[in-house]
């Protein structure tokens, strides 16, 4: 259900809204989601529990998130308002993780340190000398947000075995076509 290809706590949350530009298709639709979330991207080993305000606070700073990442893909400014956002968010308290006697690790916390830490991933990204590396993705209906850690910075696609297979795939397909309309003439 939910991926994490985008080598960035918030940009994976970013995330959980698929082809934003296509079909809108949102997949925190209910406050379990946001728990469900929060236990796939390891932030904590049960979910917390939350309510329809949470969601809504959650839904909130993803939006901001999306807006200010933009911008700096863009070079234009942050919204001040997603900024006050983001920040206020951040403010809140981290998950808890301990050390189990058995060598483990255990990773507690409740919704609201779930979203401070999101926040705190998209103020070190946006502020930060990865910001200069953030994408989005180069296929048409994808548009997922990664960090492109490639060394030549080349990267296109949020995740080859995905978008990268679909595009490369509709490239063969379309010289393909082209091949074959040539040679009919």
């Amino acid at each position: 259900m939910f991926t994490f290809v985008s080598g960035n706590l918030a940009l994976d949350f970013i995330g959980t809204v698929k082809a934003r530009r296509a079909r809108f298709e949102d997949l925190l639709e209910t406050p379990d989601d946001l728990g469900a979330w929060a236990v796939a991207a390891e932030l904590l080993d049960s979910a917390p529990t939350a309510d329809a305000a949470e969601l809504e606070r959650a839904t909130a700073l993803r939006e901001a998130t999306w807006r200010m990442t933009l911008a700096v893909i863009d070079g234009a400014a942050i919204d001040d308002a997603d900024r006050r956002l983001v920040n206020d968010i951040a403010r809140g308290p981290l998950p808890g993780v301990e050390l189990t006697a058995a060598g483990g690790v255990q990773r507690s916390g409740t919704s609201e340190s779930v979203l401070a830490a999101i926040a705190r991933s998209a103020i070190e990204l946006v502020g930060g000398a990865a910001r200069n590396r953030v994408r989005e993705c180069g296929r048409a209906d994808c548009t997922r947000l990664y960090v492109d850690t490639s060394r030549a910075g080349s990267r296109r696609w949020c995740d080859m075995t995905v978008c990268g297979n679909r595009a490369k795939s509709a490239a063969f397909r379309a010289r393909g076509t082209e091949t074959d309309t040539a040679a009919a003439h």
